[in-house]
């Protein structure tokens, strides 16, 4: 079993434990983690991942900002696919044993936490595994959970995840690129903030024979501009640009990309261990 040593303490998971929001309240964990806390209490992870990588291969460039096991309070864990920054045993198998969360996630990324047996290494039960699929909808606590379409041709079965609440809606799209089902989710939706990955271009070692080959994982500035446009966000949030060595990139750029565009109407740019509102 493998322990994560925060670089940040435990002030991070005390700080979301204590925040009491109007609405709700968001925090970036670096990557393309998130968590959500409801004005109910209703605390929901998004694809927390605070592993170090692959190295030399994928090397992690930020802070390990909390330990899973300092965290007492969780309703749901979400995952969008099953690459590895998204479906991890130790950063996510915590979490639903300490806090009791369910782990909501597609087939492929379910089939991740059985391969590397969760329910063996922590006290997790498979009950606390559920099975979702674009088209479905879960009540989670005080949020209505909307699983839609994604793109990501380097995943086998990605999801994002439309989360409506009464304070607004949030959308986090995983890994995906510009999709045709991005005009339908924005009319179907009024989201008032989205998640996006965003990265640059680099020489990544192949997993197999470690030779440096030209990868792009997530959207550059024109992809993301579009996917936000299509889906008419009011505020775009770039994440994933800040974590691996070679395909980091700076978001503030998208300023130029975005101001000639209806949508989206704000760029939100934050840090790892920021906190943004709806």
């Amino acid at each position: 079993m493998t322990q994560i040593q925060s670089d940040w303490g435990d002030w991070l998971v005390r700080d979301v434990e204590d925040a009491d929001p109007d609405g709700v309240a968001i925090w970036y964990l670096g990557c393309n983690g998130f968590v959500l806390k409801g004005r109910e209490g209703t605390t929901i992870f998004i694809d927390p991942y605070v592993g170090l990588g692959d190295p030399p291969r994928t090397v992690r460039m930020i802070p390990v900002p909390f330990d899973p096991a300092d965290v007492a309070e969780a309703d749901a864990v979400l995952a969008t696919h099953e690459h590895t920054d998204h479906v991890d045993g130790p950063s996510q198998g915590p979490l639903l044993a300490n806090a009791g969360a369910t782990l909501y996630a597609p087939d492929d990324s379910l089939a991740v936490a059985r391969e590397e047996h969760w329910t063996d290494e922590w006290d997790v039960g498979e009950d606390q595994f559920a099975d979702v699929a674009e088209g479905d909808t879960v009540e989670i606590g005080e949020f209505t959970l909307h699983v839609e379409d994604a793109f990501d041709p380097d995943a086998t079965h990605p999801v994002s995840y439309v989360l409506e609440h009464d304070a607004g809606t949030f959308f986090h799209g995983g890994d995906t690129k510009p999709s045709d089902e991005f005009e339908r989710i924005g009319e179907q939706y009024d989201i008032d903030l989205g998640v996006l990955a965003f990265g640059t271009v680099g020489r990544i070692p192949d997993k197999e024979t470690r030779e440096p080959e030209r990868t792009r994982w997530y959207n550059d500035e024109n992809q993301i501009v579009e996917a936000a446009a299509d889906l008419r966000l009011d505020r775009l949030l770039p994440s994933h640009w800040d974590m691996w060595r070679g395909l980091t990139s700076d978001p503030k750029v998208l300023h130029h990309h975005a101001k000639s565009f209806e949508y989206p109407r704000r760029l939100e740019v934050v840090e790892i261990g920021d906190r943004v509102d709806l």
